[in-house]
């Protein structure tokens, strides 16, 4: 805290040196001179000092009652609402003050961990040259999300969705021997990906901030022990945000390398589906999930196969309304290109096809792509709805779920018509079996196989942060290496680890609200405590207990808003639980005559009165909660 006894004594030189700012920050609202004068030394006094504190009167805060027709999830919704957000273009936001504050304090406990975890911060150009780009190869591969722009000169560049290719060209010409590794850097910055459909406000937005950090290590057992410290430094991270995170094993997608986990919020409004098994801890994103085959052998036929009339019926549901069956007892054949023309999968007609599972299969082309109707015709010779595994002359790679089925029904190669009673090994040979589906809740678990009763759950989840241990995907390509001890050049091994500041602020909306607002983790509040003095303007021994006590909790450390407006009293509580500030203390009249206000938690149902002594010490007690 600085000298504030020789700030009250050279108040009213700063006052005259600074008239202009105090006319312009305090028209004629209140009661007399006196309490105008102690206003004003509260404001200028944080104002010196540097300390966060502020007047709703002052804060551009334009709060909605109703919720846009636009906003699809909770989160876009309580943030247009709360005045954190207004969009500018699709997937483009214009972030005002009190959404700038809770990014602010989610990128000052990142930044805060991650030094602690050894990274160096930097700051690396949002614009980068196509050619580094080329020489990775992702210039090709990424696809349109990638945004590509010419300068003047017509020379190509794109708006950095990432910075493998600037960073790893940044330490190649930087480092030159094993003395100056282990390596680890980051940088907050802004991002663009090009969405193709950008939606639910931040979450999926085209331009956000992003925490990158990249590491070098001589070797894989380096590169294995950054990658924990950072994964370590990540469950700290979230821990203080405030959020409940699971770490997921998942696919590195575009970004390559050989391992990699997301963090996920756990939220019911989330895209993406992670399985979870309480009995081993194990949680992976679906998409990477081991889908164990039943228990026991396939049972024996006990049926003929026989051709039945399906007039107008395309689809699995259709079909089970017709014959009043379960979706377990058909199986359905979708076709795909692949590496030497078109492939057929078959899937449980209850089951999901699992693309990055089918992706990977060696008989499937990269990227997976479904025969076209041209190409279904030609391979099975009737429609999509139709098609069946009997006599299909092209590969046919089944699931395993749907090779265990015994007396199924499936499509005839004939619109109109479906085969009954189909058994493999029988009516068409034993099947080439493949892992294809998702999980699904009730399966088995793959780590806790043995124990039948572990079954999995599926939760939904927001991604908000991604490690990967990229190995030498990139340092090889752009010739990132040094020299060992021998004087050997080696190439360094990379990791590389994401977390979205933005998109963290949307999650912990969506993991932390009720029906009147955000419920923010104290860490995260835009403010820590709402002042709300009914009647303000009338009554000159309100406004200035407000006013002591404003500055009372400010030179505590307390980051305070004072609700100054002339608004209904329901109007600032509504606005109050909106934007989610943690604690709110209430002064009016009549609680002054009897020496109390009113505190209410956000998280409370009730409020309760304390006594004006008791203030600081109610509220130290409730912040370590």
């Amino acid at each position: 805290m600085h000298n504030s006894e020789a700030f009250r004594l050279n108040y009213w030189s700063i006052i005259d040196t600074l008239a202009l700012y105090r006319e312009k920050s305090y028209p004629s609202c209140y009661a007399d001179q006196a309490t105008y004068s102690s206003i004003s030394f509260i404001d200028y006094f944080f104002y010196f000092n540097g300390t966060q504190h502020m007047r709703t009167s002052q804060l551009l805060l334009p709060t909605l009652k109703e919720t846009p027709a636009d906003a699809e999830i909770t989160s876009h919704q309580l943030m247009l609402r709360a005045g954190m957000i207004r969009k500018v273009a699709a997937g483009l936001y214009n972030w005002l003050p009190l959404g700038l504050r809770v990014v602010q304090k989610v990128a000052a406990i990142v930044r805060e961990e991650m030094n602690r975890a050894g990274a160096q911060e930097i700051l690396m150009p949002a614009v980068q040259p196509a050619e580094l780009w080329q020489a990775s190869g992702r210039w090709q591969e990424y696809g349109p999300e990638l945004l590509r722009l010419k300068d003047r000169h017509q020379r190509e560049f794109c708006f950095g969705p990432t910075h493998e290719e600037v960073v790893t060209t940044l330490i190649a010409n930087q480092l030159r021997s094993y003395r100056e590794l282990p390596l680890n850097v980051y940088q907050i910055q802004t991002k663009f990906r090009d969405e193709i459909r950008p939606r639910f406000g931040v979450m999926r937005s085209r331009e956000f901030i992003m925490k990158d950090a990249y590491s070098f290590d001589i070797d894989t057992a380096g590169l294995s022990r950054s990658y924990q410290i950072m994964k370590d430094a990540y469950f700290r991270i979230f821990d203080r945000l405030g959020l409940d995170v699971r770490a997921v094993s998942a696919d590195s997608g575009a970004i390559g390398g050989s391992t990699s986990d997301e963090f996920h919020v756990l939220a019911d409004s989330g895209e993406d589906s992670i399985a979870i098994c309480d009995h081993c801890g194990t949680a992976s994103n679906v998409e990477l999930t081991t889908a164990l085959p039943p228990l026991g052998k396939r049972r024996p036929a006990t049926k003929e196969i026989t051709e039945i009339s399906t007039p107008g019926i395309d689809t699995i549901s259709e079909l089970c309304a017709a014959l009043t069956i379960p979706a377990s007892r058909t199986i359905k054949t979708l076709l795909v290109n692949g590496s030497g023309g078109i492939v057929a999968l078959v899937l449980r007609g209850d089951h999901e096809l699992n693309l990055t599972k089918a992706e990977k299969y060696p008989l499937v082309a990269k990227p997976l792509c479904f025969a076209s109707a041209d190409d279904v015709r030609l391979s099975a010779n009737c429609s999509p709805g139709s098609i069946g595994p009997v006599n299909l002359a092209i590969p046919v790679i089944v699931d395993e779920s749907a090779a265990r089925l015994h007396d199924f029904i499936c499509g005839a190669n004939r619109d109109g018509f479906h085969l009954d009673g189909v058994n493999w090994g029988r009516d068409l040979p034993e099947p080439e079996i493949a892992d294809l589906r998702k999980v699904v809740a009730g399966d088995p678990c793959p780590v806790c196989e043995e124990h039948e009763e572990i079954l999995l759950k599926i939760r939904k989840g927001v991604e908000v942060g991604h490690i990967f241990q990229l190995g030498s995907k990139y340092s090889e390509q752009l010739d990132a290496t040094v020299l060992d001890e021998q004087g050997i050049s080696r190439t360094l091994q990379m990791g590389c680890y994401g977390i979205g500041i933005t998109r963290v602020v949307a999650a912990a909306i969506e993991q932390h609200h009720d029906n009147r607002g955000v419920l923010w983790p104290a860490s995260i509040a835009p403010f820590e405590v709402a002042i709300v003095p009914i009647g303000l303007q009338r009554s000159t021994a309100v406004a200035k207990a407000a006013d002591a006590l404003y500055l009372e909790l400010s030179e505590a450390g307390f980051e305070v808003l004072l609700d100054d407006r002339q608004e209904r009293p329901g109007a600032m509580f509504a606005d109050m639980d909106l934007i989610g500030i943690p604690h709110r203390l209430v002064i009016s009249d009549r609680g002054l005559k009897a020496g109390s206000i009113e505190y209410k938690a956000r998280t409370s149902a009730e409020s309760q009165d304390i006594t004006l002594q008791d203030v600081l010490t109610t509220l130290q007690t409730m912040h370590k909660l």
